[in-house]
This record gives C-alpha cells, sequence and structure tokens, in this order.
C-alpha cells in the first residue's frame, strides 16, 4: 500500500525536503466524460505540478457499463496526459475498495447523475479518517434534466460550472430546495483551446459535428445526411465532412440506434467524392475546418471558442428535445438553406461572455478559482462528511434504486455478494473478460438493432 498522502503541514518536514506526490483519481463512465475528467484533473492541478512544489500523479479508472470506451476510443480523445493503457476497468465497488486502499487525494467523477450520486453515498460509507476531495460537475452544455442531475451531483466538494451562465443555474436549482450551493464554482470546459481560425487560401471546408442521440429518430437523421449530401453536391469544390463520434457497435455518452455509418450507405446515388466520413480527435477535425454546423453538440462550443464560423440548425425547429434550445439569443441558429446559399452566422458577444467560451483571451485563468477552491480543501482541517441531498430519509421512493443499480445497499454499503472476487489466475481473468465484451457485444446489438425493430413492428 503506497504510502498515506498528507494534506496538512508536517512540521517535522524541512523547507528542502520535496511534498509527497498529489495522487489524484478520474473515474469516468464514457468516452466524453473521460476526457473531460481527464483534462479536468489536469488544469486543476497544474499549478502544483507547473511550480514543482510537488508533483502530481493521475490515475484513471472506467467504470464498468455499456458505454465503457474501447481502446480506440480512448486514443481518439487526444492527449490527456495519461496513457490509455494505464487506464484500467472497475465496478462501483472495486473503486471504492481502490479509493480506500489508495487513498488519493482528490477524486473526479466523471459520471452521470446517479453514478455519481451511488459513489457519493458509497464514500461516505467507508468513513475513511481522511477523505479526498470530491470533484464533479458536467461534461458540455446542460439543456436537460437540470434539476435533477443538479441534485444527484450534490454532495461533491465542488461542483464544476462551465460558464457564468451555468453557475448561476446552479446555484439557483441549490438554493431553491433548500440544498447548499457553496460547492458550485464557476470554471470551463477544459477540452477548450487550439489555435485561433485562420481562413487559408485554396481552402473550404464544411463539418457537420454528428451527435449520437440528437435527433433520435430515422426520418430526421437521414433527413440532416440528406441535406449534407446535398450541400456537397451544390458545392463541388468544398470539402464536406461528417464528423461521427463511434464506429458501429461502440458507445458513447448517449445510445446511437441509428449510426450515420449505416444510413449512409443508402444515399441514392451514392456519397459525393467531396464528401467523407471523419473520426478522430475532435481539435484535429478543427484544425481543417472553416464552418462548423451541429444540431446542439458541445463542438459548437469549441468551435466559437477558436473563433471558427459555427452554425446551430433550426432545420427540425428550435426545440428542448434537441438541445439547440439552448443557442437561442446566440446569433447562430439557422437552416441548411441559408447555409447552401452562402450565410455565415455571425454569434453574439454578450451570448459568448456569459457561456464560458473565453473566446476573449480569459481562458488562462478559467480555472483559477477551481484551483483555489481545492488548495483550500487540501490544505485545511479535517474535510466535513459527505452529505448528499438524497439520504433515505429525503428520498426513500428514490435514492435506494440509484444506489441498487451500482450494487449498493441503502446505507451506501457494498450489497452482499457485490465485492469481485479476487482474480486465481490468468485463465480465469480471460474467461471473465470474454464474458463480460460479450455481454456488452449483445447489449449493444439489442439496443442497435432489435430494439428498432421492436418499436416499428410497435407503430405498426
Amino acid at each position: 500500500m503506497p504510502p498515506r498522502t498528507s494534506n496538512t503541514a508536517d512540521p517535522a518536514r524541512t523547507p528542502a525536503e520535496p511534498r509527497p506526490a498529489l495522487r489524484v483519481a478520474v473515474l469516468a463512465d464514457s468516452d466524453t466524460r473521460w476526457k473531460w475528467g481527464a483534462l479536468t484533473a489536469r488544469r486543476l492541478t497544474a499549478a502544483a505540478d507547473e511550480r514543482g512544489a510537488r508533483p502530481v500523479e493521475v490515475s484513471g479508472l472506467l467504470l464498468r457499463g455499456r458505454a465503457t470506451p474501447t481502446p480506440r476510443q480512448l486514443a481518439e480523445v487526444g492527449e490527456v496526459g495519461i496513457e490509455a493503457e494505464k487506464v484500467r476497468e472497475v465496478t462501483a465497488v472495486e473503486f471504492l475498495h481502490t479509493v480506500r486502499d489508495e487513498r488519493y487525494d482528490v477524486v473526479v467523477l466523471a459520471l452521470v447523475g446517479g453514478g455519481v450520486q451511488a459513489m457519493l453515498h458509497g464514500l461516505a460509507a467507508l468513513d475513511l479518517p481522511r477523505r479526498p476531495v470530491i470533484v464533479t460537475g458536467y461534461v458540455g452544455v446542460v439543456y436537460e434534466k437540470l434539476a435533477d442531475g443538479l441534485l444527484l451531483r450534490h454532495g461533491a466538494d465542488v461542483v464544476l460550472a462551465n460558464s457564468a451562465h451555468d453557475a448561476e443555474r446552479f446555484r439557483a436549482v441549490y438554493e431553491g430546495v433548500g440544498a447548499d450551493a457553496s460547492a458550485v464554482t464557476e470554471a470551463a470546459l477544459p477540452f477548450l483551446g487550439g489555435a485561433p481560425y485562420r481562413a487559408e487560401e485554396g481552402r473550404d471546408t464544411v463539418v457537420f459535428a454528428a451527435q449520437p442521440s440528437v435527433p433520435a429518430s430515422r426520418a430526421d437523421r437521414t433527413y440532416l445526411l440528406r441535406r449534407l449530401v446535398e450541400h456537397a453536391r451544390l458545392h463541388p469544390r468544398r470539402e464536406v465532412l461528417l464528423k461521427l463520434r463511434s464506429k458501429p457497435g461502440e458507445h458513447t455518452t448517449h445510445i446511437e440506434e441509428l449510426p450515420y455509418q449505416k444510413l449512409a450507405q443508402k444515399v441514392p446515388g451514392g456519397l459525393p467524392p467531396n464528401f467523407r466520413l471523419v473520426y478522430g480527435h475532435m481539435g484535429e477535425v478543427l484544425d481543417r475546418t472553416d464552418l462548423l454546423v451541429t444540431v446542439s453538440s458541445t463542438a459548437a462550443l469549441e468551435s466559437l471558442h477558436r473563433r471558427i464560423p459555427t452554425a446551430v440548425l433550426t432545420d427540425l425547429g428550435v426545440r428542448e428535445p434537441l438541445g439547440n434550445h439552448h443557442f437561442v439569443g446566440s446569433g447562430l441558429l439557422t437552416s441548411w438553406d441559408r447555409l447552401d446559399g452562402g450565410y455565415r452566422p455571425r454569434p453574439d458577444g454578450e451570448w459568448l461572455a456569459g457561456q464560458g467560451v473565453a473566446a476573449d483571451g480569459s481562458y488562462g485563468t478559467a480555472y483559477d478559482t477551481a484551483r483555489a477552491r481545492v488548495a483550500e480543501l487540501l490544505d485545511g482541517s479535517q474535510l466535513p462528511p459527505l452529505a448528499p441531498y438524497y439520504t433515505p430519509a429525503t428520498a426513500p421512493g428514490y435514492l435506494p434504486g440509484i444506489l441498487a443499480r451500482h450494487h449498493l445497499a441503502p446505507d451506501g454499503t457494498p450489497l452482499p455478494g457485490a465485492a469481485a472476487p479476487q482474480e486465481t489466475g490468468r485463465v480465469r481473468g480471460a474467461v471473465r473478460e470474454t464474458v463480460r465484451n460479450a455481454a456488452r457485444g449483445a447489449y449493444r446489438h439489442g439496443v442497435q438493432r432489435v430494439a428498432p425493430v421492436i418499436r416499428r413492428m410497435g407503430e405498426l
């Protein structure tokens, strides 16, 4: 077991003696949350690392589930400062045992709301002599389930908001239910960056940033693909790229039942030569983008940060289920008809200022408050017990189900039989991994093939 990292000053240590490493764990449940969590951990600890006063060790953990990213997806996320082969997969109970044994200083929970809530109760039940500082937040634009998602994250020491707009909304929700709102801390999306946009002579590239679940219906997704293909045919000298999040069979944060790859195989007349499907790190795609088009992807914020012309589509309406209502007032809302004619939206400066886009060059200080908050918690006295808003007394009809999905009892302790037995050899481990992969593959097949058929039969 590694030595316990102290969070308080040690009078016995001389000024010249180096401080022990700041140990950070990131627990994520999908490719995008892994990207958010790993980069958040790096940004929160950058000051200590850069000064050299305290080395930083970041461990990567993936919560086993339907959206656990594949090695290819981890590699495609881009540089996050943690080697993909050093990231390991765990169950919720295995994660709690790891925190108990490894004694981390900071834990970043990059999970869906229910996962955060379960881990908070599980960590509280450990009753550690010195618990880690718990940080959580949202991967991107928060346009749905605001109250539900926030209350499931309540209890963490730091709840990061990606913008001033979000911070104001988060505090209003907590205060509105009588919960402590002091954990809400304004920051920014951790994956913004890249060189500012510069048009290049001879380059004309339009990128459509696809989303796994927006829109959801076959008709809507087929429509968007058709318009994108028609745009390529209208402008044969223009490179038109469909940026995809995952390959068929892989899962992201949201379930993708109708991958564009499969729909593209049925495009009448085939795909034009200037149209391509692309994967890879979004930042690298943006390096050669002259216009980003999307329904509501967080990629729009990455694009705006770099001052790349950006368009948010209204073709399917401006509706909450699509998430494009978040961009009301942005100046970015437009349609394919207008884009086909050469229109380029101009973002509203006031709207940008409130969204954490930091196109004005303020991104370098966006995490200063969050770093100071974490440092204060680390250097202070004993941290108070974790106290989520939801408890068996306040939400007896809701909380137990959330915890049970992660094999935890209502008091946060592991359910009988939940703890994974120790591996007795390589063969047993390989068998478990094979069965696990087969089960995940069957689930994905059910989501992408069987479920749509059943729905279509129900519509007859």
